[in-house]
């Protein structure tokens, strides 16, 4: 329920994107308030965050980016099964 969801139709009606309101609600409500903390104490949504917000973006847009950003993390560490590490970088992005 927090992949943007564009309202179109044909090449004159545009609407704004929005989140789908497909998924599950709780668990999207429970993931938009851990957003609030995750941009205090997590170095990697704290990123997400401010680079949004210096783009012009609205801060509640840059909150569902954190969202999503919490919910791939949250995916990372169940899947691979290693503890979280704040400075971890993967090998399969080169920077």
């Amino acid at each position: 329920g927090l992949t943007p969801i564009i309202r179109q139709s044909g090449s004159s009606v545009k609407g704004r994107p929005r989140i789908s309101k497909m998924g599950n609600q709780k668990l999207r409500d429970l993931l938009f308030m851990c957003s609030f903390n995750a941009c205090k104490y997590n170095k990697a949504c704290r990123d997400i965050y401010e680079r949004l917000v210096a783009k012009g973006k609205s801060k509640k847009l840059a909150l569902i980016a954190v969202c999503n950003k919490l919910l791939k993390q949250a995916f990372a560490i169940a899947k691979s099964g290693l503890i979280y590490e704040d400075t971890y970088r993967s090998t399969l992005v080169k920077s």
